[in-house]
């Protein structure tokens, strides 16, 4: 028979709990340094972030083929997961480079991790993580830019990848963009002529093909919003979910597209 004490100590126990998968490592080559990027991932989460997106490989690849887009310029990529586009924007060039996900201490940690492991000293200073929920206030993304900075300037470059099939937050996330991008020339400014347009740069798969109409939904709120959608990229990579249910042509296929806002717009706001 038992003593009370076992009793106790049986009544007590927590229900068996497999343990949390070990942190995993993705590796992608950098050619701007030629330097290998390994990314670490935590081992599970709730928010995805134990995944390397197709999608983030692709941005990181069209980053370093266009390279003004990022160099002496201001980035910042929400959702960062991984933080590879955010990391290679470093290395390409970028002033200031602020990197965000959810504000869970595990995604914060890990994303800090990545940037130590991967960015050289001399530019770490450069890159700024943070915890931050889309759609709030975006008052310390715009305090991590330099203080010397224009008063009108904000972010020239802004990152979503694999973003768009959390479908109830794609207010929050126009919300954001349009707070957080420098805004075309207009009234009180005029940008450099030698510069890309501010943009932002969305690149997802349809990972639900059956909803596919629900990812590009964000892009039909987006134009009532007054930004100029245009898709630049259209790339095959193995399915990141093989066994899934879909066609697997659409399942292994990243879109990139680029967001810029109308200058009717602009001027209608600041009227």
């Amino acid at each position: 028979m038992m003593s009370d004490e076992e009793c106790l100590q049986d009544l007590f126990t927590d229900p068996w709990r497999p343990p949390t998968p070990e942190a995993t490592f993705a590796r992608y080559f950098c050619h701007e340094d030629e330097s290998e990027v390994a990314i670490r991932l935590v081992g599970s989460h709730p928010l995805w972030g134990h995944h390397l997106w197709n999608a983030s490989v692709a941005v990181a690849e069209y980053l370093e083929s266009n390279g003004d887009l990022v160099r002496g310029r201001f980035t910042l990529e929400l959702g960062a997961g991984g933080g590879l586009p955010g990391i290679v924007s470093a290395k390409i060039g970028a002033e200031k480079v602020v990197l965000t996900d959810y504000p869970d201490q595990e995604l914060v940690d890990n994303l800090t991790y990545n940037v130590d492991h991967n960015v050289s000293l001399a530019d770490r200073k450069k890159v700024d993580v943070q915890g931050y929920v889309w759609g709030h206030k975006v008052h310390d993304l715009l305090a991590a830019l330099p203080p010397t900075r224009e008063s009108w300037r904000a972010f020239d470059l802004i990152i979503l990848s694999d973003l768009v099939f959390n479908h109830s937050q794609h207010d929050a996330l126009l919300r954001t963009c349009e707070l957080c991008l420098t805004p075309p020339s207009g009234q009180y400014h005029e940008l450099p002529l030698n510069k890309p347009a501010p943009c932002v740069l969305v690149f997802y798969t349809h990972h639900r093909p059956h909803l596919a109409h629900r990812d590009l939904d964000f892009f039909n709120k987006a134009r009532r919003q007054g930004w100029i959608c245009e898709e630049i990229v259209n790339r095959k990579f193995p399915p990141m979910f093989p066994d899934d249910p879909g066609d697997e042509e659409v399942r292994s296929t990243v879109h990139g597209w680029k967001l810029v806002r109308s200058l009717s717009k602009v001027q209608t706001a600041v009227a």
